[in-house]
């Protein structure tokens, strides 16, 4: 799908595409963080009928919504695509030295070659969690890397 970007000068970002239904649809992203999205009208490609606005809390819990099943998607796709690949998951345990610390305390990445690339906490999904993210018992870390990389990330976890 193509996506053109727009400048808006004062404003913000304007990113406009065509959907399957043959609609054109825009999101402006505004600089105060807000979003707006819009159609245009069939007969007038200038002309547009605002559809929804959303603050920058709604958009990242739609994003969230969104984006989830197409992180896992995506991830199993590289993993079929690159050989010696793989994804898996590391639930922590509430008794791991872990738990209530920031990931970057595992120092996960550095000792085992593997990327934590998420946290599943409840119904939210983190995607690309920053070093900082602090686990919490029944936490779901979605590692990419090498069978005993993923491995590693596990005995690091429940250790």
């Amino acid at each position: 799908m193509d996506v053109n970007e727009v400048l808006l000068p004062g404003v913000g970002l304007r990113y406009e595409f065509t959907n399957a239904d043959g609609d054109r649809i825009g999101i402006v992203a505004r600089r105060e963080g807000s979003f707006e999205v819009i159609r245009y009208a069939d007969d007038d490609p200038d002309e547009a009928q605002p559809l929804f606005r959303l603050t920058t809390a709604e958009a990242d819990t739609i994003a969230e919504i969104l984006g989830a099943p197409r992180i896992a998607e995506r991830f199993a796709d590289l993993t079929r695509e690159v050989p010696g690949l793989s994804a898996g998951q590391v639930v922590v345990p509430a008794a791991s030295a872990h738990t209530g610390k920031p990931l970057g305390h595992t120092r996960a990445r550095t000792r085992t070659g593997a990327s934590i690339v998420a946290v599943v906490r409840g119904e939210d999904v983190i995607a690309s969690p920053t070093p900082d993210e602090v686990l919490r018992p029944g936490d779901v870390l979605v590692v990419i890397g090498t069978h005993d990389g993923i491995k590693g990330v596990r005995d690091i976890i429940e250790s």
